[in-house]
Formats: C-alpha cells, structure tokens, sequence
C-alpha cells in the first residue's frame, strides 16, 4: 500500500497569485491547487488534504504556531499516517519548523516547505519543492528527523536552518552544519542525522519571552521597559561571542535577581556564543552576572526554545541545563 502523507496548507507564496484589484500577491489558492499541478504524486502516495489558513507567513504569531505544532502532533498520532507536510510562507518557516520540533514526540517526518515565487510566477518553485516534500514525508529513512525544511531540493534541520535571501530560491540554508540530505529525482538521500533534538510536553506556551538585537550605541531603556513589565524570559543577541555594553551586564544581573533567565546568542549568522571576553560587558561578565550562553543557536529560535521551557514546572527549574545540551 502506498504511503498516506497528510497535507496541512496554511498559504504562504506557494500559495499566492497577483490580484489586480489589490495591485499586490496575496495567498489565495487552496491545497488541492497546489496538488492539481502534481499528478505524479498519485505513483507514490495517498494524500490527506487539510486548508489550516490562507495567510502569509509575516501574519502568523506564536498561538497559531504552537496550535499548529499540535495539529501536526495529532496528525502523526494516527497510525495510518507516515507523514505530514505543512506548506507555510518562508518568512517565518524556519522558527515554527523548529517550534514544532520541539514539541512533536514522533519518529515520523514533519516537513515544511513553501516557495519564493508565487503560484501564477511561470518559473514558480512551488510545485518541485512540494512534489520533493511529499516524497520526503513518504520515505522511511526519512523517520526520526523531527521537524525539517525541504526547499529547493535540500533537507534541513529545523534547528539549523535559516532563510538567507529575500528572495532567491536557494534561500534555506543551514550554515557551517550542512543539509540533512537531499531529493534527487524519486530518491531521498540523507547525509546525517541530527542529534541535538529533545521533545517536550507542553500544554500552555508560555509566550511573554522578548529578543533584542545589540547595535552600536543601542539604547537599553528597552530592555529595562521589559523587565519593568514582567516579561517571563529574555533573549540578547550580543556581539560576536556575546558580547555588549557594560549596562547590560547591569540588566542582566537585575533579571537574574527577578528569576527572569536570560540567554546570550550572537547577532552573527555563523559561529558560537562563549564567556571569554571581560571589561564590564563582555561576555565573561554577562555569565557572570546569570547569562545563559546559547552556543550556536540564533535568536529567534533561542526565544521559541526558552519559551518552551518556561511553560513546565519540570523544565522551568533546569534551563541552563537544558540550553547546555541542545545548544553547546
């Protein structure tokens, strides 16, 4: 029997066509539009069609991310189901991908995919990058990946991937770590598989965890405003190894003593965050006034990911551990 993959749209420009009314692309085409253009799939998969949204990925918040996550959840819950893919705009793709992989306690594959060029474009991306998601889905050596990106023929990890074009069709990349694997044709190929992947249990997202990006000369009456408000968690995207100016290290000692945790990412694309410098805001400071170092991982998915922390009593207490293992 040929493999059942579920097929969750929720718009996107996969799912976009220029409307002269608006002089503007809009998400508008349904799922069963996209697979109209596919009728290949057919050969190697029955398909489950659900229309979630019609919505632009720049319009989504982290509700209807979390909400998301668990529709995907009760999807791969069925045991008929070999896999889900979720068609979403790439705005966004890589930090509810890596939500869900963080909350999905499945072996079976969860892919996200999406298109640069609007449905109506004659060079669209949309139908390849679908038609490879679904065989991705389809694919037993494609179990155990948790949530991916397959776009413009790689496979990513969600949470290593990032979009690094506006607009190009190679706009997914995982940096210094690589793709997971690839669609050639018909095949599937995967070149690693990720280990720094941990499933959690969460009922209610704790959602009140805000990010700042340091710049030169940044004003951080922002980040006392947050504090002021009681905000649940912080997340700073320091200069290179994770850095910033001797107030911060200030805030971050405040935070601390409020039982705010606070993670130090770096606002660089590539590379690790790490204690060495000191001076009154390096990062040897920041630590030593309650940061949590974030290795690797890029401020928007830090925030998801301490986010997903706070919402459990069992994880709230061990954060800095937690951060410790899934991002070194």
């Amino acid at each position: 029997m040929k493999p059942k993959i579920v097929l969750l749209a929720t718009g996107g420009t996969i799912a976009s066509r220029y409307d002269p009314k608006l002089g503007s692309t809009v998400a508008s085409q349904r799922a069963d539009e996209l697979l109209r253009m596919l009728p290949q799939v057919a050969d190697f998969a029955e398909i489950e069609i659900h229309d979630i949204a019609t919505i632009p990925s720049y319009e989504m918040n982290v509700q209807f991310a979390f909400d998301l996550a668990k529709r995907i959840k009760e999807m791969l819950g069925g045991p008929e189901v070999a896999g889900v893919v979720v068609t979403h705009g790439t705005d966004t793709m890589e930090e509810t991908c890596y939500l869900a992989d963080l909350l999905l306690d499945s072996d079976k594959p969860a892919v996200y995919t999406g298109a640069q060029r609007a449905h109506d474009d004659p060079q669209s991306d949309g139908p390849i990058n679908l038609l490879n998601s679904l065989r991705v889905a389809a694919a037993p050596s494609a179990r155990g990946l948790g949530a991916m990106i397959c776009f413009n023929g790689a496979i990513h990890a969600a949470r290593d991937v990032t979009k690094v074009h506006a607009s190009a069709v190679e706009t997914f990349q995982s940096y210094e770590h690589g793709a997971l694997g690839q669609v050639d044709g018909a095949e599937v190929i995967i070149h690693r598989r990720p280990v720094l992947r941990h499933s959690f249990k969460v009922d209610q997202l704790e959602e009140r965890v805000e990010l700042f990006r340091l710049t030169l000369g940044v004003d951080l009456r922002g980040l006392e405003a947050a504090l002021e408000r009681g905000v649940a968690g912080l997340v700073i995207e320091g200069f290179g190894r994770g850095n910033g100016p001797s107030r911060l290290a200030e805030l971050v000692r405040l935070a601390t003593r409020k039982n705010v945790p606070v993670l130090i990412t770096s606002r660089c694309p590539v590379g690790r965050v790490q204690p060495v410098y000191g001076g009154g805001g390096g990062g040897r400071d920041l630590a030593d006034a309650g940061g949590i170092f974030a290795g690797d991982l890029k401020g928007p998915k830090a925030r998801l990911l301490l986010m997903v922390l706070l919402s459990s009593a069992k994880t709230r207490t061990r954060i800095a551990e937690t951060v410790a293992a899934l991002a070194p």
